[in-house]
């Protein structure tokens, strides 16, 4: 059911993310992600001169890649466009986020290694939504193999959000072993 009717209002800011998983040819997947920030309107910036409508305040790329089990090999940030000159010099420190595994915990293990003056603001949000672009793309491919082997170990998806819960009606029909409910 999409959102009821807004009242009038005034259409101002557009943030728009975008997300790809790709198989890579050596076996690790590459999760790319984007994010702009666009405002309707055009406004002077003391750093950047004048930003017109529909031009980017923020234009930011991250690229993940990942193994079969969701170690980050390696990270590469690009900073297109941002409000200030500064903001490009930060990228390379999210290096610090190879070696983190993506799962529970990865929002916090990403801030503490590129939170707060560490990095940027944007690229963090954007690094954290790429977690479940990640399982979408890798996950299916892994299960398709795994069915072919029975494994005796917990589906990573058991618990990872409502739908997932181990005592609920998605666990009970895909992995009845895992399930806890009665």
């Amino acid at each position: 059911m999409p959102l009821p009717p807004p009242v009038e209002r005034q259409h101002l800011h557009t943030r728009t993310f975008q997300f790809s998983g790709y198989r890579r040819g050596d076996g690790l997947w590459d999760i790319d992600g984007h994010m702009t920030d666009i405002k309707t309107y055009g406004f002077k910036n003391d750093f950047r001169g004048e930003i017109g409508p529909e031009e980017p305040l923020h234009d930011m790329w991250i690229r993940l890649t990942l193994d079969d089990d969701f170690l980050v090999h390696d990270i590469e940030a690009a900073t297109e466009a941002a409000p200030y000159q500064v903001c490009p010099q930060i990228t390379p420190n999210f290096k610090k986020v190879i070696g983190v595994r993506v799962g529970r915990g990865w929002r916090q293990k990403i801030r503490e290694r590129v939170g707060g003056v560490e990095g940027c603001t944007h690229l963090v949000e954007l690094l954290g939504a790429m977690a479940t672009v990640a399982f979408q793309t890798i996950y299916p491919v892994l299960a398709k193999t795994a069915t072919a082997r029975a494994s005796t170990q917990k589906p990573v998806l058991i618990d990872s959000c409502h739908a997932f819960r181990a005592d609920g009606e998605v666990v009970k029909k895909t992995w009845p072993d895992f399930y806890t409910g009665s």
